[in-house]
């Protein structure tokens, strides 16, 4: 009986001791809607049409899937592939994609090689309850800073969104 005592005792804590294990292999993540993704790609387009520009809006996840696309009626087709490796470069460096350039200037030439990113002004985190949800890219102004306040403008459209996440 003592020993079979030891043995339920010791795998009792062998129970124990891995539930922590278990737990650490799953996470939880915040994924934003398509909704959410839909209404700030679409804003980041009027915003820049307002100031008179045609341009694209890619809204892409926290791992660069794609989420939504808006593209005004006369942007170039290239606008969209731009705008989301914009977006794609805020999802790999974690800040907006001008402050990845500035940042690492010294690697900008050789990153623009690497599929899926470009090195430009134009794309923003996004961001609520503290987590990064994932990025938009915007192109088509006739500037990267344009771009990114166009981009600013579709956040900001669903600020008020962002600020209640969990």
């Amino acid at each position: 009986m003592k020993n079979m005592l030891k043995s339920l005792a010791a795998a009792g804590l062998l129970v124990v001791a891995a539930q922590p294990v278990l737990a650490n292999d799953v996470i939880t993540v915040r994924q934003m809607t398509a909704e959410l993704a839909g209404d700030i790609a679409r804003e980041a387009m009027l915003a820049c049409r307002e100031k008179g520009y045609q341009a694209s809006a890619v809204v892409v996840d926290r791992a660069a899937n794609t989420m939504a696309v808006m593209r005004d009626t006369l942007a170039a087709r290239h606008t969209i592939s731009i705008a989301e490796e914009k977006a794609n470069a805020v999802i790999m460096s974690g800040v907006s994609s001008g402050d990845f350039v500035k940042n690492r200037g010294d690697i900008r030439m050789e990153m623009n090689h690497v599929e899926g990113i470009i090195m430009l002004d134009g794309g923003l985190p996004i961001q609520g309850g503290g987590y990064m949800l994932g990025a938009v890219g915007v192109s088509g102004a006739p500037g990267g800073d344009i771009d990114a306040a166009c981009a600013q403008a579709g956040i900001d459209a669903v600020a008020d969104r962002l600020a209640f996440i969990e």
